[in-house]
């Protein structure tokens, strides 16, 4: 008889934590009846009277679980993604792909740009090199003329 108390003892200390985590972890807004602080009280307070109160009149309403494919596969299944962004109109639809094609656009320039601005830079080098090659086979040379 002893086992037995004790062994409902813990199953009771047991609900008890559960129905608290319970309380805590849930969504405040679907919380039924009372505010989720006030059922977080009562359960502390009343550990089984409140913890069977919160799983009959406050605990949120399950949602139904899904085991499988409700229908066919999609042609598409990139639009499956949950939270994708999706034009609403039309028009938002070609704002978006006019906003594409600018920034497109806009970094071909830049590409175009840059690489002129490479094409300049090597030029410039070669010039240097170029005159300072000159330079260096102009200074060999012994501007008195060839000595005897």
């Amino acid at each position: 008889m002893v086992y037995f108390a004790l062994f409902l003892t813990l199953m009771s200390l047991a609900f008890w934590v559960y129905v608290l985590f319970d309380v805590i972890g849930s969504d405040a807004e679907r919380v039924r009846l009372l505010p989720k602080p006030a059922w977080a009280v009562i359960v502390l307070l009343l550990p089984k009277i409140g913890a069977l109160a919160w799983f009959l009149l406050g605990r949120p309403p399950r949602e139904p679980t899904v085991t499988g494919p409700v229908g066919p596969p999609s042609p598409f299944p990139e639009y499956d993604h949950p939270g994708r962004a999706r034009a609403a109109t039309p028009e938002e639809d070609e704002e978006f792909l006019r906003r594409c094609r600018e920034r497109a656009e806009e970094q071909r320039r830049r590409a175009r740009e840059f690489q002129e601005r490479e094409e300049r830079e090597r030029h410039e080098r070669e010039r240097r090199e170029q005159g300072s090659d000159r330079r260096e086979r102009d200074g060999d040379e012994d501007p008195t003329g060839p000595s005897a």
